[in-house]
């Protein structure tokens, strides 16, 4: 059998996909990542990196009894999550730090470690498939069976070399069994509830930005989609696209952040009706279970991790830049987050949206 790197966050999922491995035969070792634990090491129940996850993976892998170790990755993680996510916000776009999570660390750093420690897989509890094509014997990414936790989402930035490592041992399982499984064996993550916050983010995020921001953002004005002045905005890292609540502009009916305009720091407010699109742009796009395509594709695609999928045509622009244009338009398209593409259960590939071309 195998010898496996299990990536353990001390949740539910992590510590039965440990068991199920062990359970197969596998030589099974225990790796946690120490990210972010804030603020003299709050306690944050929901939150993936908070301290008590930590003490939750180590007690899952001592009742497993597999190798349990801590890698320090908090300057990696500041470097390449955390200053991404204030820099997006800064130019007025909205970040997915969940995604670049998964490719910076989840995957580019513990696939190294793997390395070091000699393992021939990484294992994750993520509800994912790596499937084999049996027509050209590629490795794709693939819907695993649990639709409801489907977090093929985040993964899309996984290198195509690197599927062939990697294991999700929850892929057949809904989540009720895998916390019968997790009963069934004493562990104390059984029922835990499922992280849910970007975990160094406690609750407001634009709390979180007036305390990382050097400088405090630029005022500017909020204009209508036809450029009359409608009032003052309080920086462009404080506003994303579809956003009604706390815009301080009011009329007979709701207006919407549609816009916002680095440029000349200004925010583009307009109605209902002006938040659809039907042509994006997609970037950096990573193409994880097919070679870059040379001619259009028919995709069904996920704009942000709760969108279902719209039927869409992706049109080459480059080897990694798209152009999508969606069957019918759709609301809020918003500039810095993850477009993703499937056909069926198999995720094509995916990248970060743009406003512009």
């Amino acid at each position: 059998m195998s010898r496996v790197a299990m990536a353990m966050s001390g949740g539910v999922d992590s510590s039965v996909a440990a068991a199920l491995l062990k359970e197969q035969g596998h030589e099974v070792i225990g790796l946690h990542m120490k990210l972010y634990h804030g603020p003299e090491n709050e306690t944050r129940q929901k939150s993936c990196c908070s301290l008590d996850e930590a003490i939750d993976a180590r007690s899952a892998c001592h009742r497993l009894d597999i190798p349990f170790y801590v890698l320090d990755y908090q300057q990696e993680f500041r470097e390449t999550v955390i200053n991404y996510f204030i820099s997006e916000y800064s130019i007025g776009q909205t970040p997915n730090p969940c995604v670049m999570c998964n490719k910076k660390i989840k995957s580019e750093l513990l696939l190294k470690k793997v390395d070091e420690l000699d393992c021939d897989f990484l294992a994750t509890g993520h509800y994912a498939r790596v499937y084999n094509n049996p027509e050209n014997g590629r490795p794709q990414l693939s819907r695993p069976k649990d639709l409801r936790k489907d977090q093929t989402y985040f993964l899309h930035g996984i290198p195509a070399r690197e599927l062939q490592r990697l294991k999700f041992p929850l892929a057949d399982l809904i989540k009720p069994e895998v916390r019968k499984i997790a009963s069934r064996l004493n562990l104390s993550a059984a029922k835990k509830p499922d992280s849910q916050e970007i975990c160094f983010v406690p609750k407001d995020y634009r709390n979180f930005l007036k305390q990382e921001l050097s400088n405090a953002p630029e005022t500017g004005d909020f204009i209508s989609v036809s450029g009359d002045v409608l009032g003052k905005h309080l920086g462009l890292p404080y506003y994303t696209i579809g956003q009604r609540r706390g815009l301080g502009v009011s009329d007979s009916s709701p207006y919407y952040v549609v816009k916002i305009d680095k440029e000349n720091n200004r925010i583009v407010l307009g109605k209902e009706d002006d938040l659809f699109s039907q042509t994006i742009w997609v970037s950096s796009v990573n193409w994880v279970s097919i070679l870059p395509p040379d001619k259009p594709l028919r995709v069904s695609a996920k704009l942000r991790y709760a969108h279902q999928g719209a039927s869409a045509s992706v049109f080459p622009e480059s080897e990694n830049q798209v152009r999508v244009e969606f069957d019918a338009p759709e609301r809020a398209v918003t500039p810095g987050q993850a477009a993703v593409f499937y056909q069926d259960d198999i995720l094509l590939g995916g990248g970060w949206i743009n406003d512009s071309p």
